[in-house]
């Protein structure tokens, strides 16, 4: 027998429904989602973005580098993706959850180490021993980096940008903040910096973090399975015969 061309088949639009669905999400409800399925994703969210942060603030505060160092954020972002993919989330929802999850995982560490400076750091005064261009800031001012010894005449590790300026010297003293168990590198004093500050920081990525899995979480809202729709679609087909 002939096909005939150009007339749409009937399976189409439960294809295009289902492919939908996988990728954003079914979102089978009528009006606004159900209290309870935002409740889910802001549950969902809060313990991400919660388990993230704090993980990485208990490493920095007690030396266990897998938590300090963010890996155990990472791993905490894959466990709510999987969550999210076994709530049937559409995928792209998934992947954006993911690389959010990913991005405070990483900015985690840097917040954590200046949380415990602010909280039981020390100043002490270092000479600095040579100043160096660092660049350009985000905002477009213009960075120094100060190589410093302390006052022993033992080099430390890190460069120091803070308080570190272009009138900067070697042989000039420069205040840094250094804490006394050793489990965080030294920075330069700031002026104004408190826990608050770091944490600031994180907040936006937090907030995104737990926009996004409340939005994948009301998404995946589910009143029919899967296979219904392709069931649906074969029948359609098999109609055509």
């Amino acid at each position: 027998m002939r096909r005939r061309h150009g007339l749409p088949s009937a399976a189409e639009p439960h294809l295009m429904e289902h492919l939908r669905s996988a990728v954003w999400g079914p979102a089978e409800f009528v009006g606004l989602p159900p209290w309870w399925l935002i409740g889910e994703g802001l549950l969902a969210g809060f313990l991400g973005a919660g388990t993230i942060v704090c993980t990485t603030l208990v490493g920095a505060w007690t030396g266990p580098p897998s938590l300090a160092d963010g890996e155990a954020g990472l791993v905490c972002a894959a466990a709510l993706a999987l969550y999210l993919i076994l709530m049937q989330a559409g995928r792209a929802l998934v992947g954006i959850v993911a690389v959010l999850g990913v991005c405070l995982a990483l900015q985690a560490p840097q917040a954590a180490a200046d949380v415990v400076l602010a909280e039981r750091g020390r100043v002490q005064s270092a000479v600095v021993t040579s100043v160096a261009d660092g660049g350009v800031t985000a905002d477009g001012h213009d960075r120094y980096l100060c190589s410093v010894e302390d006052h022993d005449g033992v080099p430390l590790q890190v460069r120091i940008w803070r308080g570190c300026r272009q009138t900067t010297r070697p042989g000039d003293a420069l205040a840094v903040l250094y804490d006394p168990m050793g489990l965080v590198p030294p920075r330069g004093v700031e002026a104004g910096a408190g826990v608050s500050g770091p944490l600031r920081g994180l907040a936006a990525w937090a907030t995104a973090l737990v926009a996004g899995s409340v939005v994948a979480v009301v998404r995946s809202y589910r009143m029919s399975e899967p296979s219904d729709v392709l069931a649906s679609s074969g029948r359609g087909g098999a109609d055509r015969r």
